[in-house]
């Protein structure tokens, strides 16, 4: 059975929306943890260009909506979701992050589901954008 963290992410202090977007996506997406990229999925985006393509969506739910917030604005959200050691193959682990995050977000954002074997345990990495496919709305979790 997998544990499962949800954080929400900010710009944080010292960072821009830009820094604080692609060093988590870097971080999840490394090569040395990924099997060389091959444990990576991405939905409605490129897993490559996904930290660019979250902040595209940001600029265009401000165009449409004109709300903007500050600091305090989560930008995205990391899932950690983690398994036993031996519980679970690489791959199963993947796809079972990717049907997780597509049920949570109810295939309303963009997310890469990032799953990493540099530890004796598998686990997910799981980036979904804070906004909506449609730029109208923001994630809620209700």
């Amino acid at each position: 059975m997998a544990t499962t963290r949800i954080m929400p992410l900010h710009v944080g202090k010292g960072r821009t929306e830009s820094r604080a977007i692609s060093d988590i996506i870097d971080y999840v997406a490394n090569p040395k943890k990924t099997d060389n990229g091959r444990l990576i999925t991405g939905y409605a985006c490129d897993s490559r260009t996904a930290d660019a393509e979250f902040l595209l969506a940001k600029r265009q739910y401000i165009a449409a909506t004109g709300r903007v917030r500050g600091t305090d604005d989560v930008i995205a959200y990391h899932v950690r979701q983690s398994f036993r050691p031996g519980e679970i193959t690489p791959e199963e682990a993947n796809r079972l992050g990717v049907e997780f995050a597509r049920r949570f977000t109810k295939e309303n954002h963009a997310f890469v589901v990032c799953t990493h074997i540099d530890k004796a345990h598998v686990h997910n990495h799981i980036i979904w954008s804070s906004v909506s496919l449609e730029y109208d709305r923001k994630f809620r979790n209700f």
